[in-house]
This record gives C-alpha cells, structure tokens and sequence, in this order.
C-alpha cells in the first residue's frame, strides 16, 4: 500500500514560510535568507513528491523515501508549531511587563 503524500501540510508550510508576519520573524532573528531557502527547498521536494507519488507504487526503495520525507514533513511543522507558540510566548510576556508597569 502506498503512502499517503502530505501535500496539505506541505502546502501550509509553504504558506507560513511566505506570510509575513514569518518575514518578520526572519528579518529580527537575522534568518530572513534562510527562511527563502527552505521555502525554495520545499518548493522543490513538492515537485518531486508529485512524480514520487505515482513510482511508489512501482518501487519499494521509492515508498520507503517518501515515508521518510513524510515524517520529516511533519517533524517540519512540529518545529513551525514550537516556533510560533514561543514567539507568541515572548509576545505575551512582553505585553504582560507592558501592562504591569
């Protein structure tokens, strides 16, 4: 039986790497290019995972890669979840010291 492709989750990474306020985050940590880079990168393991999708079915070596590339997918946006729920973290902390004063 062939994997499934995360290509919904694939396609929110993608998204939360091009919106802004992830631009924002990249401008202030200094990782602003490296974000691009990994947007470039998961534009192009999309791609491949569409051909990917169909030869799985053919090879075993195929299958065992895209389960893989499916787990750090989402291991990806695990580490997206933690990011956010931190910088929302820091937000909070900062508008609570704000507010306190």
């Amino acid at each position: 039986m062939a994997e499934q492709i995360p290509f919904s989750l694939i396609e929110k990474l993608l998204m939360t790497l091009g919106s802004s306020i992830y631009g924002e985050i990249g401008l202030m940590y200094g990782v602003r290019n490296e974000l691009g880079k990994l947007q470039e990168k998961l534009s192009m393991i999309k791609a491949v995972l569409v051909d990917a999708e169909e030869q799985q079915q053919r090879s075993h070596a195929v299958a065992t890669w895209v389960q893989r590339l499916k787990d750090v997918v989402y291991d990806a946006d695990d580490l997206f979840d933690d990011f956010a729920t931190e910088e929302l973290r820091r937000k909070t902390d900062v508008q609570g010291r704000f507010a306190g004063q």
